[in-house]
């Protein structure tokens, strides 16, 4: 998106960052530093409060001392205290990209039985939405990436926030003519190269069901390769309090105990690397439980890679089994793997489903789709009072 607003005459974008200050791309970056935050003292259950206050603290300091910025709109990331000061410091309207909004039961909290959280987990829950309703109290008005992610919000909050997709770069998302290399290895053609990607290797993302699968998959086929893209930190969750293992990936490898010779593991790799790996993938296998839904499906579906996924609700809004996709089960590791084989026997037959999936992202998805749709919201939004 930001490249799309950059590349307008009559836009000066100006990004508040935690890295590095100074220009990059004519965009103008401002940074804040987060000065404080929580500690072991402040209660479990207000620590994501405490923090983003902080946060909030850190944005207005920066802005503050910028004292020739003068904002004709404000866009910021719900949550994580972006914008809740900055109606005290501009006289202009506020909008928020609102992109989760916790609950406590049949949720991402409690989907995973086999891996129940602590009881305090429930009762965070309810108060990790404090920081994003004060944003939706604060803003003029706000836009969430899917109808899914819409429809968990409060009804009374819900008019106010549209459904709009952060966008997918088509043009770097695609299917490429590339060699069939995976890390300087050269892959024989009579090879079948599944591919999973996650940000962390963990169970919110299915890690662990995943290899179950490829298990599966190996016994019945000799000439299957599983690559991995991934780190091994853990963003969701409890894992590592369950675990005596250092990453959650290295007890999976213990507790499943695959053949390691299978497997490549890539850790993450830049979008153009990826883009050719989906781009020799056979079958790429998706499994979250209903959370964010990962912009690295939606890449792979632009790729035109024939994707499995679990038959969740953030996945089932994008992936139309048999269609665009096929889906399954999250916990049926034979179910999956029997599609996963019925796939990898006969690819060609498959082929069907990338080229509907490229297609159907480039109809709801993709940045040409998504921009025009942001920017009437912006400019709508521009000429209103800032106060809500």
């Amino acid at each position: 998106m930001l490249s799309k607003l950059r590349g307008r005459e009559d836009v000066r974008c100006v990004f508040v960052t935690k890295t590095v200050p100074g220009t990059r791309d004519g965009v103008r970056c401002i940074r804040f530093q987060v000065k404080g935050g929580a500690t072991r003292a402040t209660h479990y259950c207000s620590r994501t409060f405490e923090n983003a206050v902080w946060h909030a603290w850190g944005v207005y300091e920066a802005c503050k001392a910028a004292a020739d910025l003068k904002p004709d709109l404000i866009v910021g990331h719900s949550g994580f205290g972006t914008t809740v000061f900055l109606q005290e410091l501009y006289d202009c309207p506020i909008i928020n990209h609102i992109e989760y909004f916790y609950r406590p039961h049949d949720s991402d909290l409690d989907f995973r039985r086999d891996f129940p959280p602590r009881p305090m987990n429930f009762l965070r829950s309810r108060t990790r939405n404090a920081m994003i309703l004060l944003d939706l109290q604060t803003c003029v008005a706000a836009y969430t990436p899917t109808q899914w992610q819409w429809s968990l919000l409060p009804e009374v909050w819900r008019p106010k926030v549209e459904i709009i997709h952060d966008g997918i770069d088509t043009d770097v998302w695609r299917r490429r003519q590339t060699v069939r290399r995976i890390g300087g290895e050269d892959i024989d053609e009579r090879t079948r190269i599944v591919t999973y990607v996650s940000r962390g290797l963990e169970s919110m993302r299915g890690f662990d069901i995943f290899v179950r699968v490829a298990n599966r998959i190996a016994a019945e086929m000799p000439n299957v390769l599983f690559v991995v893209v991934g780190s091994d930190e853990v963003h969701y969750g409890d894992d590592l309090r369950r675990i005596r293992a250092k990453t959650f990936r290295e007890h999976v490898l213990l507790t499943e105990k695959p053949d390691l010779s299978r497997f490549r593991f890539l850790g993450t790799v830049p979008s153009a690397q990826l883009a050719s790996l989906f781009s020799i993938s056979d079958l790429h296998v998706y499994l979250t439980v209903p959370f964010v839904l990962s912009w690295s499906l939606l890449n792979a579906l632009a790729c035109e890679c024939a994707v499995l996924a679990s038959d969740t609700a953030p996945v089932r809004e994008v992936i139309q089994h048999g269609e665009t996709g096929l889906l399954g089960d999250f916990f049926d590791v034979d179910g999956l793997a029997a599609q996963a084989l019925r796939v990898l026997r006969d690819p060609a037959a498959y082929r069907s489903l990338g080229t509907a999936a490229r297609a159907s992202v480039e109809e709801h998805y993709s940045l040409e789709r998504t921009f025009p749709k942001v920017w009437d919201l912006f400019t709508r939004v521009k000429g209103r009072p800032r106060r809500p």
